[in-house]
């Protein structure tokens, strides 16, 4: 049976920055076809994609550790359009224990911009709902993923990390209300009503601005935010004009191409009488031409410079970050118990079946030397016996079940199939459960190997 093992290979906001993350940017309509041309991938057994503003990152089984760094790294150049040696830098490679590991830390919101954020869980919650309608997914990344969102659900409600709420869309109001000092009388527009854009009205209304102007597309989508708010909604053709009155411009779209270009906001500028234009790009592949910058005037922020507006509120963060790694590490243990059960099974199966062949056997050899036996009497004796062989297996199968989840599980497990001769039964469930597993039904009980390398070292092998 091969080995088989779990890693997590990506690129972040703490090892690209934005002009890359952009590139790697997966679309919600994109995402199904990404999932399945991975699905199909060499050496790819099940696979889940999480992309968001601030990451893209691949988490997969694999059967082939020592390609799967190559492997992978030739799907995100095929997909992506971007050539290796312009990515590759930037790429972070976890394995096994370290990769479930990193995948808690992510839904807790610790590997965030803004520790402790819940948007992120919200994020990996979808992308495994979507693996899972893809049917990229098994037992493994079903159970991990589960045990991931409850786990994050579980670290928002014990610990205060989240108390001082802060997100990207917090930061970037945070941005304004440090220039302004107040949002009264500012006239605000917001470019784009999905999720990002709603948080980003939300915490505009907190601070107390009344004059809030939603653009989108989609019509019935910006009243739809706009009515939440008392705002208005607009469609693109009116943001020229309303640049021309507005004072803060906050962007987050999903369009592909820049919203709002240079010359749209020169000509914005023209008869404003120097009132300053704040524009905050929250949009990741970027909404705003940075060049826009450049434009007096003109006060430019990206998603990358919101990192220095949530400082303030780290160390109380990083205190109930503590006691969530320490969560981290019980989930951890769990989970590795968890997949040593799955080594188990074949051989309680195999145990429980060859008991079970052997009281058939013995019945029928007993039957045939008492023929004279009623029906009534035969339904006894087998009741009776079936009772006597299941107390013998009961001890021996709960403390096989308790030995394979410790340290030397493994050799527990060849023990009990050496002493009880099953290796041909386990290997014919074993080659089953294979058999399943190739076909997406379920997975075997393979082994996952604890500990894994360094990544520095694991890096080497993209």
């Amino acid at each position: 049976m091969r080995t088989v093992h779990i890693l997590a290979v990506g690129l972040n906001h703490r090892t690209a920055p934005v002009e890359i993350r952009e590139k790697f940017a997966v679309g919600a309509d994109q995402l199904p076809a990404a999932l399945q041309q991975l699905k199909q991938t060499t050496s790819i057994l099940e696979c889940v994609i999480v992309s968001t503003c601030n990451r893209t990152e691949i988490y997969a089984v694999v059967d082939r550790l020592h390609v799967c760094g190559h492997i992978l790294r030739a799907y995100m150049s095929e997909w992506f359009g971007v050539p290796s040696r312009d990515f590759a830098p930037y790429l972070y490679i976890y394995e096994d224990d370290q990769a479930v590991r990193h995948l808690f830390r992510v839904a807790c919101g610790l590997d965030s911009m803004v520790i402790g954020e819940t948007q992120i869980l919200g994020q990996v919650r979808d992308a495994f709902l979507r693996a899972q309608q893809e049917k990229t997914t098994g037992i493994l990344f079903n159970t991990l993923f589960r045990q991931a969102v409850t786990l994050a659900k579980r670290a928002h409600s014990e610990t205060a990390v989240g108390e001082s709420a802060v997100s990207v869309s917090y930061a970037a109001v945070e941005l304004v209300r440090r220039a302004f000092g107040q949002f009264a009388d500012k006239r605000v527009v917001i470019v784009g009503a999905g999720k990002m854009g709603e948080l980003t009205a939300k915490h505009l209304h907190a601070g107390g601005a009344s004059r809030m102007m939603v653009v989108n597309r989609t019509p019935e989508k910006a009243k739809e935010l706009a009515d939440l708010f008392c705002g208005t909604a607009h469609g693109f053709d009116e943001l020229p004009e309303l640049l021309r009155e507005a004072d803060i411009v906050i962007s987050s779209t999903g369009s592909r191409a820049f919203v709002l270009t240079r010359e749209q906001v020169e000509q914005a500028l023209e008869g404003r009488r120097s009132r300053p234009l704040f524009l905050i790009d929250i949009a990741v592949p970027r909404d705003i031409d940075p060049d826009a910058a450049n434009v007096p005037g003109v006060y430019l922020y990206d998603i990358d410079d919101l990192e220095h507006v949530v400082e303030n509120n780290m160390a109380q963060r990083q205190r109930e970050a503590l006691k969530i790694e320490r969560m981290i590490r019980e989930e951890l243990r769990e989970f590795e118990r968890w997949y040593k059960t799955l080594s188990v099974r074949p051989v309680i199966r195999a145990l429980q079946e060859k008991a079970a062949r052997i009281h058939e056997e013995t019945m029928e050899s007993l039957f045939h030397k008492l023929p004279n036996l009623e029906e009534r009497e035969q339904k006894i004796i087998r009741k009776l016996t079936k009772s006597i062989v299941h107390q013998l297996l009961h001890d021996p199968i709960l403390r096989i079940k308790e030995l394979a989840a410790e340290e030397n599980g493994d050799e527990v497990l060849d023990t009990a199939v050496a002493l009880f001769a099953l290796e041909d039964e386990v290997s014919g469930h074993r080659e089953s459960e294979e058999g399943r597993r190739e076909t997406g039904a379920e997975w075997p009980a393979g082994a996952l190997r604890a500990g894994g390398a360094e990544p520095e070292r694991l890096l080497a092998r993209l």
